[in-house]
């Protein structure tokens, strides 16, 4: 690892994207014991927090892909993707336009569980003692903010933006 790759794997940025991935994780794995507008507040505080982060990560040179490895398994992937698709029930499911302007059904759990895949990967492989493998994960959280976890985060937000407002005039209306 080069001096200056070491300096950004060190740097404010990288440690302030863990710190929120990192609570972005743990709120997903218990998202089934916390009620559905906490979880919704919370999602919807924290998901703009984490891409601003994430728009900040450095980009780093000559990183060796041997260190590079992804931790969330198929099962662990799938436990935290139905916690979420119970909790939103009739609402998980969206609508979206994709690239080609088509209309497209979108699953809000799967978008979160596919962040959370990334963002817990990004975690445990910065969490190892090699440098290689904090470089690794700066790298990869860099270039799956623009291929994966990025588009998901934009396209879930808007959802949840959506479902919260419409819970709150749903409220205002059974005042009224």
């Amino acid at each position: 690892m080069s001096k200056e790759n070491l300096e950004k794997v060190k740097s404010s940025t990288v440690l302030e994207l863990i710190r929120v991935a990192h609570e972005f994780c743990v709120f997903t794995e218990r998202v089934e014991k916390t009620d559905i507008k906490d979880v919704l507040s919370f999602y919807q505080k924290v998901m703009p927090l984490m891409y601003v982060k994430g728009s900040l990560l450095p980009e780093l040179s000559e990183v060796d892909n041997s260190f590079a490895e992804r931790f969330v398994s198929e099962e662990h992937w799938q436990s935290v993707f139905m916690n979420i698709k119970t909790k939103f029930g009739d609402d998980e499911y969206y609508w979206v336009v994709d690239q080609n302007r088509e209309l497209m059904k979108s699953s809000l759990a799967e978008d979160i569980a596919d962040i959370y895949q990334d963002m817990k990967d990004f975690v445990v492989l910065f969490q190892k003692n090699q440098l290689a493998a904090k470089e690794n994960a700066v790298a990869d959280a860099h270039r799956f903010l623009a291929i994966h976890w990025g588009p998901r985060l934009t396209s879930a937000l808007k959802h949840i933006h959506t479902l919260i407002y419409a819970l709150e005039l749903k409220e205002n209306d059974e005042i009224l």
